[in-house]
């Protein structure tokens, strides 16, 4: 017999541990399965500390946020556990963070706290407390295949999707998790906080990067890369210097604000040189780019991509930036790895980012994977775009 989350057996036979991170999202998620007899065990996981400063308004898995999740707890009647992952944190998130920022990539470190963290570490610790499934607060979408394996989709809201960050999640982690809320909205979810009677029903949602209290990323980065903020010049495409830097990790590809030159038109980060410590401006139209190469590529579409790329290309929809629309795209064999090709091009489009395939541009889309976009190309040296696609292939 299934139960509500597509598991066998009877819910109060069956042991869910719950992510639970002090919000309101997985406060949630814990009533929920609580509610429907579900044996549930909350999972709190203690990332970092930086002492008063997690206070804030926007923090989230340290000081005021697991007090939070242990009154959940308390309230709704579970066991609740907080694990120290402070030192496993700083060496998959943290320090790759600040190393991605030095090599003049703009990093996206939710995504690898996903990928090595709560979908790796915390997975395990939920097989080993006996559990058959753990489950998260996001808001994305997990329905079973008819062939037994499990798919991801994008969110019934869209402007709280978030399966951008959850790309690099593979078919048999999938086959483990579940996410009650993908099919609900957020005031939805903030109705049934107040009617389980939850303290934190009217919680604000987390902000910005968990583990910088003060908003200022280039502190974390200074500290962990001592040398990182050294100047260098800021040039023109021409090669021209026009200024000075202190330092290329405050500065991210598109950025208008804050360059410090003066010019008759408005100038835009087009590249970051982090060999040279340069940093390369130029006008809006600079910023376009129509292909990437991609790094770590995960896929959970159907069949192999490799395979499927073999002889031709796989038409598909794709995100640069989680609050972008999906558009069209191809994907390619090449040397590398994968390469994307946009149809329309974007702007703004910087290594380090993810890349995140769709079957459709619209609606609670399959998520078909994504990549670490590893180079991207000059437009300039780009063959002609060839005629856009009209959508991918059914499945």
């Amino acid at each position: 017999m299934l139960n509500s989350l597509d598991l066998e057996g009877r819910p109060e036979e069956t042991r869910v541990v719950v992510a639970m991170s002090g919000g309101v999202d997985s406060s949630v998620t814990a009533a929920l399965l609580k509610a429907e007899g579900y044996d549930v065990v909350g999972v709190t996981l203690q990332l970092y500390d930086h002492g008063e400063a997690t206070h804030r308004k926007g923090a989230c898995c340290a000081g005021q946020d697991i007090h939070d999740a242990r009154a959940v707890a308390a309230r709704i009647g579970i066991p609740h556990y907080v694990l120290d992952y402070e030192s496993r944190f700083k060496e998959t998130v943290i320090d790759p963070f600040a190393a991605s920022y030095v090599a003049g990539e703009t990093p996206v470190p939710c995504v690898h706290c996903n990928m090595s963290i709560k979908f790796k570490d915390l997975l395990s610790t939920a097989r080993d407390l006996g559990a058959c499934a753990l489950a998260t607060g996001h808001y994305v979408a997990s329905r079973p295949l008819p062939g037994g394996a499990r798919a991801l989709y994008r969110a019934r809201e869209a402007e709280r999707d978030q399966s951008y960050f959850l790309f690099a999640t593979t078919s048999e982690q999938l086959d483990f998790l579940r996410f009650p809320l993908g099919e609900k909205t957020k005031a939805d979810t903030r109705e049934l906080a107040r009617r389980f009677g939850l303290q934190v029903a009217d919680k604000h949602d987390s902000q910005d990067i968990c583990f910088v209290p003060t908003g200022r990323y280039t502190d974390i980065v200074e500290r962990l890369r001592p040398g990182a903020a050294d100047p260098g010049d800021i040039v023109d495409l021409s090669g021209q210097v026009i200024g000075r830097h202190d330092g290329i990790i405050h500065f991210t590809v598109g950025q208008r604000r804050g360059l410090g030159v003066a010019a008759g038109h408005p100038l835009y980060v087009v590249q970051l040189d982090a060999a040279t410590r340069r940093v390369i401006v130029g006008p809006r139209e600079a910023l376009r780019r129509s292909r990437m190469q991609l790094r770590e590529v995960n896929w959970i579409g159907e069949g192999a991509l490799d395979q499927d790329l073999a002889d031709d290309r796989r038409e598909v929809f794709v995100k640069v930036r989680s609050t972008r629309p999906p558009q069209p795209a191809w994907l390619r064999r090449a040397d590398a790895g994968v390469e994307v090709e946009l149809a329309g091009g974007e702007d703004g489009v910087s290594p380090g980012q993810a890349c995140v395939f769709y079957d459709a541009p619209e609606g609670q889309a399959r998520v078909l994977g994504g990549g670490f976009i590893q180079t991207v190309a000059d437009p300039a040296r780009l063959r002609p775009l060839e005629a856009a696609p009209a959508g991918p292939s059914p499945l």
